[in-house]
């Protein structure tokens, strides 16, 4: 284990695990903005923070049980 992995619990919306990586993509939404708002840039902003530290981010998720979000940093 040469990293840290860092979770962030969520109990919200959630969504399906087939959408894991189109989320993490700019100006991707699962949702249109009349249902939930937001720019779909925020977890863009996230993954490219993580990259600059060397690290990796995912998330797991099942619709209507919320999200968990692993953050992986390399431990220095």
């Amino acid at each position: 284990n040469n990293y840290y992995d860092f979770m962030v619990i969520d109990n919200g919306i959630g969504f399906e695990s087939m959408y894991s990586e189109k989320i993490f993509a700019i100006f991707q939404r699962l949702h249109t903005c009349n249902e939930y708002a937001g720019t779909g840039i925020g977890l863009v902003i996230c993954r490219r923070i993580v990259a600059n530290h060397k690290g990796f981010i995912n998330a797991e998720s099942q619709e209507g049980r919320g999200s968990t979000f692993h953050i992986y940093l390399p431990k220095i």
